[in-house]
């Protein structure tokens, strides 16, 4: 395909509102598309080069992007700046200066060019990356220098992720959607949506079952637990079940392999972490009896002095990048092991629960380093109860509670994992904290000013869309207001992005992209004319950011739904 078709296509994408539409147009690019090209198309309509935890990134920033696009049309940077800000898109200013050329290249040959400036590393990579992403502007179309420009700030602004690109898929093998909980499920196994529609594309939706397994090396996508209200109702649901201590630390997934020797270490978000971030990782081998292994573990700071667990925002500064090793001493860790999802090439994640932690408790030896978790198997709803105010008495989060013939399911499927919550309340009332997503800022008034902002506002996921359900300004130290302004002048979008569904009157100073994840506390939830989730948070307050998790692990109206077990009918309207 040439890649000016490809361009025409986002063309559509960009100026289609509707999500059924936008899967239309894309199941249609994905029929045209060549088996040999369907992965770089994916990656591109997306906005990348690659699955997520492969961390290939063109690094150029706005500024870099205006001086290439300078470099590109022959003109000088502070024009070039002065058009960008008139028109508030640096594709549109590419557009607006590139040549009236009808260009020749191939998807593959323009995903190619990226992939070279992307790999682009060393002395004066920075110079050769913008030479280089000049000479390509210059070769392209108008409407094609528009979406390339795009790409290296990631603002593709199409307004769709992955899951509507597994709706597409689905619509072009089977012609609707009926595969996409299928294809769905593939992905959380094996999580490179490219290598993903290949395989589609080559042998249909039900050749995924054969060709689609765990992997040493691919992320897979976390199971996550549910939530309900008592203990009672979790045996009601689940029967038989073990009962777990909840670690507030860092969700780490290890992947290992003996020979040759490969450790990769995954965040739940599935984004890789560099093996000098957790130096200890180093002699993992010795505390694992198999070839090979994929482990769900959760990464716990541990005050050696004191002999006792430090709280997650102690264990995430060892994310940190710099000052790795003072932080390792300092920090130091050990990982508590409660999975196993593949070990010696075979895929456990069908397994039941009791069956992977009989083979777990048989393939990690227990250390400093790697220490299985206590388990206690019962069906008997008070013992859920004394095992919870234990563990929160040594002070963890409580206890989470699976179900013992439960597979392994990505996501919050079903009742196979619940977590404890800290006390039951009446109907209305939210008992338990919600991730929500950072819409946008306003700046505030008076002392605020200075930290340039004054509140927020927050939404929580509805399918594709991020509805709004709060506004936060008060409850945060000024350290957190000061955190809060670096994090988001960084992300700044010039316009509402296209995911966001907000009603007018809550429209904030400035809109950011959907990249900090916050944990909310309120005292109620209610019925909200205004906010676009139908729902509102009642003396909302910022509990702490979730540099941990992205997007796609918020909070979802459903999970609310769940959550709260409103009932409609009692719930008193409240203030927006």
């Amino acid at each position: 395909m040439k890649f000016k078709d490809l361009a025409a296509y986002l063309d559509k994408l960009e100026k289609t509102p509707s999500r059924n539409e936008i899967t239309i147009i894309l199941s249609e690019l994905f029929k045209v598309a060549e088996k040999k090209e369907i992965d770089k198309i994916v990656y591109l309509v997306l906005g990348s080069l690659a699955p997520n935890y492969q961390g290939v990134v063109l690094n150029l920033a706005e500024k870099m992007m205006v001086r290439a696009i300078a470099k590109a049309y022959n003109k000088d940077d502070d024009s070039v700046m002065k058009l960008y800000k008139e028109k508030g898109d640096i594709g549109n200013v590419a557009q607006a200066l590139s040549k009236n050329i009808d260009s020749k290249f191939e998807v593959s040959e323009i995903f190619n060019e990226l992939l070279i400036i992307a790999n682009e590393s060393g002395e004066k990579s920075q110079d050769k990356k913008l030479d280089l992403m000049a000479e390509l502007l210059n070769g392209l179309d108008s409407l094609s220098a528009r979406f390339i420009a795009r790409i290296p700030i990631g603002r593709l602004r199409l307004g769709f992720s992955e899951k509507t690109i597994i709706d597409a898929l689905s619509l072009m093998d089977r012609g609707d959607k009926s595969a996409s909980v299928e294809i769905e499920s593939a992905y959380n196994v094996m999580s490179d949506i490219g290598k993903l529609a290949q395989v589609v594309k080559e042998k249909g939706t039900r050749g995924l079952s054969k060709n689609i397994k765990p992997e040493v090396g691919i992320p897979i996508a976390p199971m996550l637990a549910a939530r309900l209200k008592s203990t009672s109702e979790m045996i009601k649901k689940m029967g038989t079940v073990s009962v777990e201590p909840k670690y507030d630390g860092l969700r780490i997934f290890i992947h290992y392999k003996k020979k040759p020797e490969f450790i990769r270490i995954y965040t739940r978000n599935m984004n890789f972490i560099d093996n000098s971030v957790f130096p200890e990782l180093s002699s993992v081998g010795k505390y694992i009896k198999a070839d090979e292994v994929i482990l769900d573990t959760e990464a716990v700071g541990v005050d050696e002095k004191r002999e006792e667990i430090l709280d997650f925002q102690k264990t995430i500064q060892r994310r940190r990048k710099h000052n790795i090793g003072q932080a390792s001493k300092d920090i130091p860790l050990q990982f508590q092991v409660f999975d196993i999802l593949l070990k010696d090439g075979k895929s456990l994640i069908n397994t039941p629960y009791i069956e992977r932690r009989e083979v777990l408790d048989k393939t990690v030896v227990n250390g400093s380093l790697l220490k299985v978790d206590e388990h206690t198997v019962t069906d008997d709803p008070e013992v859920i109860k004394k095992l919870h105010e234990k563990y929160t008495k040594v002070g963890l989060e409580g206890v989470i509670v699976k179900k013992i013939n439960g597979f392994y399911v990505s996501g919050r499927t079903g009742w196979n994992w619940v977590k404890m919550k800290e006390k039951e309340e009446s109907d209305g009332r939210l008992s338990d904290t919600i991730d929500c997503v950072i819409m946008g800022f306003t700046v505030g008034k008076g002392k605020r000013v200075g930290f340039g902002v004054g509140q927020f506002l927050a939404g929580v996921v509805d399918g594709e869309e991020i509805k709004s359900i709060t506004k936060v300004g008060t409850g945060l130290t000024d350290e957190q207001f000061k955190n809060l302004s670096l994090r988001l002048r960084k992300i700044i979008s010039k316009e509402k992005p296209k995911e966001y569904n907000v009603h007018k009157d809550l429209y904030p100073d400035y809109w950011v992209l959907p990249k900090v994840i916050v944990e909310l506390a309120a005292d109620e939830i209610t019925k909200s004319p205004k906010h676009t989730a139908g729902l509102a948070l009642r003396f909302p307050r910022l509990i702490k950011f979730r540099d941990d998790k992205n997007m796609g692990q918020a909070t979802t109206i459903k999970e609310l739904q769940d959550l709260l077990k409103i009932n409609w009918q009692r719930i008193v309207k409240g203030r927006t």
